[in-house]
């Protein structure tokens, strides 16, 4: 299944995404599962499908929001791919541990709305970043490696954008610009993608190829992730994991290419769909 959150005539709302449309979520079954969040801690997830009209509407009548518009942590991962990071041109060694870092929920938008371009100096080193999302389905606590791929629902994609300027005050306050990211543009079941390895990524700005990576190039998988994740904290429905983004950025080319008003960027992974933003003046 493809789930779904959305704006219908001003009207927020989700469903399931279906081969001739957007199928919503019936109005009876929002008084118990007010949103996708409230499904997944409710454990109704496998029969959402049940619940939604018969009859679809076109995907283009609404406004996609974030998949989970309220999700109760965004935790990222930082420094899962080879790359040269900071921006000194030169490939530091491997991390020794998992770096991870979190984020605000307003600071991402859903597909097709328009990223806010930062003010003064922090507008000359907006960068992009194409990530995959882990959206976790079932609780957890000291999660083992070996299951923790048990505790998540779906996958999703991530536009993680940062003011590379900005991280040299604190990585926070580079990765939580207002509306400086987005992520959807809705989520994929689990039961539709078998190895999540396999997954590959793709980072187009205006049209040109920027990032092109497999998920299998992480350097800490994605169960590594949600163990030393749910050592730290609890890991409930509706949270969220973005795993890293490759090499490519624009901050991490030379000379540098960071984004600009009017910019299109776009993020693809295969058999999850693709993220399409552009960045507002």
């Amino acid at each position: 299944m493809k789930l779904v959150s959305f704006l219908n005539n001003g009207q927020e709302s989700f469903g399931v995404l279906g081969n001739s449309g957007l199928h919503p979520v019936l109005e009876t079954f929002k008084k118990d599962c007010l949103d996708l969040k409230s499904v997944l801690g409710s454990q109704k997830i496998k029969d959402l499908k049940t619940f939604c009209q018969e009859k679809p509407i076109p995907l283009s009548q609404v406004t996609l929001l974030p998949p989970i518009p309220n999700p109760g942590k965004i935790i990222c991962a930082g420094m899962n791919y080879r790359k040269p990071y900071p921006v000194d041109g030169i490939a530091p060694p491997d991390p020794g541990n998992i770096v991870i870092f979190s984020r605000h929920s307003d600071t991402l938008v859903g597909d097709g709305t328009k990223l806010e371009y930062p003010r003064g100096e922090a507008a000359e080193t907006f960068d992009f970043e194409g990530e995959i999302v882990a959206v976790i389905g079932k609780s957890g606590r000291f999660i083992s490696p070996e299951d923790a791929l048990q505790h998540v629902v779906g996958y999703s994609i991530m536009n993680e954008g940062s003011v590379r300027g900005w991280m040299k005050h604190s990585v926070h306050a580079g990765k939580n610009f207002h509306a400086s990211g987005s992520w959807g543009p809705w989520i994929t079941t689990v039961d539709e993608i078998d190895d999540f390895s396999s997954l590959k990524l793709e980072t187009h700005v205006n049209g040109k190829l920027m990032q092109s990576a497999s998920a299998a190039e992480m350097i800490f998988s994605l169960s590594e992730l949600i163990a030393y994740i749910s050592n730290l904290t609890p890991l409930n429905p509706g949270d969220i994991i973005a795993t890293g983004s490759p090499d490519g950025t624009g901050g991490s080319r030379n000379p540098s290419v960071f984004l600009k008003p009017g910019d299109c960027v776009e993020v693809s992974v295969d058999r999850i769909g693709t993220l399409k933003n552009h960045v507002g003046h």
